[in-house]
């Protein structure tokens, strides 16, 4: 059975290949540096080879990261404290340094690989399996396809009457407390953090002896689908568990917005958020646990949002 090789180590290998083949053409156009004529260039490619055979076999065994491990590339920083501080503080593409006048080649791959896997969170699906798992039946907004959705947030923000139905049908009505998962602009998150997050927040719930609704999926949501929601199943509290943008770091970030009675008309700052719910930032399990307490905070102070003293 093939195993998944982790990209950051793929980049690796693509550059010891590129490295190999640029050393056999320069080597072929000049007879000076055969091989046989040449044992130094002969030492170096068989080093190379080895790296090159290194790197695969620690493919085969590392398991894939998370995130990338940044490391300044910058040769002589003039405030190398500092630079490592700031290495040591954000993910982001600090220090990469260049080569002439462009970027690092390995640095350039490593921004398209992150780039695709934004795109791909945005236009995937989240798994059924995973869905059917917990029990999540789905619905759906008004967003039609993921290109209407990305040009008109406002119908992702409306459930379908057919999933209204839906709703009605299967759904305890009033509960103390209602989650609703939603793909949102990063299926790629729901599929990641959901297995952790779900049961850590269930737990955290019933440590404090609160009750849940029937929970549901709601396919192409935006946040305020929960003031929607919130009208025809009429919670107490709402927890809307929806995958974020995805950014040039991470692609599978998981945010949990919650809300006090959610109804037509609430505004942004009525609602309290927990973003960037992944395994580069919050830990899902530590995610779960920490709405459960919000929760019980809004039940006990009956508001939610900037009036809510956490």
């Amino acid at each position: 059975m093939n195993k998944a090789v982790p990209m950051d180590q793929l980049v690796d290998m693509v550059m010891a290949e590129l490295e190999k083949k640029m050393s056999a053409s320069k080597a072929a156009d000049n007879p000076v540096a055969n091989h046989s004529m040449n044992p130094v260039l002969a030492n170096e490619e068989a080093q190379r080879s080895t790296r090159l055979e290194k790197v695969s076999m620690v493919s085969e065994l590392a398991p894939a990261p998370e995130l990338d491990t940044f490391t300044s590339k910058v040769p002589t920083p003039k405030w190398e404290e500092g630079m490592n501080e700031l290495l040591a503080s954000t993910p982001a593409r600090i220090g990469v340094w260049r080569t002439g006048t462009r970027a690092l080649t390995k640095e350039v791959l490593k921004f398209r690989r992150d780039h695709a896997a934004a795109v791909d969170s945005i236009y995937g699906e989240a798994s059924q399996a995973l869905l059917d798992e917990f029990g999540l039946f789905t619905v759906e907004t008004r967003y039609e396809n993921t290109e209407n959705y990305l040009k008109r947030p406002d119908m992702g923000r409306i459930v379908t009457e057919e999933g209204i139905e839906e709703i009605q049908k299967r759904c305890k009505m009033k509960p103390q407390v209602q989650i609703v998962v939603s793909d949102g602009l990063s299926a790629n998150a729901v599929d990641a953090n959901l297995g952790d997050v779900y049961p850590s927040l269930l737990d955290s719930l019933s440590a404090y002896g609160l009750s849940t609704g029937t929970p549901f999926f709601v396919r192409g949501g935006r946040v305020a689908v929960m003031d929607h929601i919130g009208e025809i199943v009429q919670p107490e509290v709402l927890v809307l568990l929806i995958g974020e943008r995805p950014g040039l770091v991470s692609s599978k970030s998981l945010s949990a917005y919650i809300c006090y009675k959610p109804r037509k008309g609430t505004v942004e700052s009525d609602r309290t958020v927990i973003s960037n719910i992944h395994h580069g930032g919050t830990p899902p399990l530590e995610g779960g646990a920490h709405i459960g307490t919000i929760v019980n905070k809004m039940l006990e102070q009956k508001t939610s949002g900037v009036n809510l003293e956490i």
